[in-house]
């Protein structure tokens, strides 16, 4: 490695901005979820009990579920706590002039999935009030704020700011009493009446189970149910962002092997003539295996290791815009060992040409 340093740090190069890639490509595919997802993740509910043949695809923007399903859920042996819940996308503004999408939860005040706020109060009696998360005030609204609803006029004053990201499809969650969200739904505005039945439906039965059977409960309540992770797939562009995503990861992964390994393989044949003298001067095949796949080794971990960090530098610096980036410690180790496991296999395949070498090319003996 000392007498060939160019070609290796070409080579370390090559896999530390392959590794960069890596991380950074991880990062902007958590970051994707947790903005289509991170509301859903905080929801403190094992299981979702959407109106029955729903596609599961669109499930929070299809599903229509009568009032009744709650009790007969919350009656099932096993279920620890059941609730409405409904979800509909708005566009709102401020009193100020901050023009905002806000995906609205329809929820019981006091019930299991009405959150705790870090700063102001939660929700009460009050129809009128709503609880955003902190990625609301970051785009400008603030405790206080009268926020008024696009088309239908309904005004909601936030009474309470949840802590850290809670988004639902890319937009900012705000929780608002079950009637209020009934009514949005419909488009009922101030002074409206609101017509029979307004107050009879929800998207979807919030359910916190212990082992509850789903299939029985659903077959009694007349529902679909879909656990939490199951659920993510019914929120908007989420199976089609992460199908994208992961076929990009693959891609590169096998990119990836392929380019290391033809690296190895240049290298293998540039090595060809020290090979072939230490072949003659007795060298083992096993020996002259274990040096080269060794340097190979020691040059994809340091080179890993540089570019993972490279990496997470830069996602430090992404992390601080409204990129949606985000890095977890599980993601980046499974990128890295992937790609030094890849790189091996691909240093293997390529070392095998070793095998091959004739000691009597050391010796003129093919001249």
């Amino acid at each position: 490695m000392v007498f060939a340093r160019s070609r290796f740090a070409l080579m370390g190069s090559v896999v530390a901005l392959t590794a960069i890639l890596m991380v950074l490509l991880s990062g902007l595919s958590e970051g994707l979820v947790n903005d289509g997802v991170s509301g859903l993740k905080k929801l403190p509910v094992t299981s979702f009990a959407f109106e029955r043949s729903v596609a599961t695809d669109a499930a929070f923007s299809r599903s229509v579920v009568d009032l009744d399903a709650v009790d007969e859920w919350a009656g099932r042996p096993g279920v620890a706590e059941a609730a409405p819940f409904g979800n509909t996308l708005v566009n709102a503004r401020t009193g100020g002039g901050v023009e905002i999408d806000l995906a609205l939860f329809g929820v019981e005040p006091g019930s299991f999935v009405d959150p705790a706020p870090a700063s102001g109060e939660r929700l009460g009696s009050n129809p009128g009030e709503v609880v955003v998360s902190a990625t609301a005030v970051d785009a400008g609204v603030r405790l206080g704020d009268v926020v008024t609803l696009d088309r239908i006029g309904t005004e909601l004053t936030v009474v309470g700011v949840l802590d850290g990201q809670h988004t639902f499809g890319h937009v900012d969650i705000g929780y608002v009493p079950l009637r209020t969200w009934q009514e949005v739904r419909l488009g009922i505005g101030p002074g409206d009446q609101a017509p029979a039945g307004t107050y009879d439906e929800v998207t979807a039965v919030a359910v916190r189970s212990d082992g509850a059977d789903l299939g029985a409960a659903d077959a009694a309540a007349g529902t679909t149910s879909l656990t939490l992770g199951e659920s993510f797939g019914a929120s908007p562009g989420y199976t089609a962002e992460t199908a994208t995503l992961r076929m990009i990861q693959v891609f590169l992964y096998a990119i990836s092997a392929l380019v290391v390994g033809a690296f190895f393989t240049v290298l293998t044949i540039h090595r060809k003539p020290e090979i072939a003298v230490l072949r003659a001067m007795g060298a083992s095949t096993w020996y002259v295996l274990r040096d080269s796949l060794a340097q190979s080794l020691v040059l994809l971990l340091v080179s890993t290791g540089l570019g993972v960090g490279l990496g997470v530098a830069a996602g430090a610096a992404l992390a601080t815009t409204p990129m949606p980036f985000a890095l977890s410690p599980g993601p980046v180790a499974l990128a890295s060992l992937l790609l030094i496991a890849l790189g091996m296999v691909g240093a293997c395949v390529a070392v095998l040409r070793i095998t091959k070498v004739d000691p009597l090319t050391a010796l003129g003996g093919n001249r």
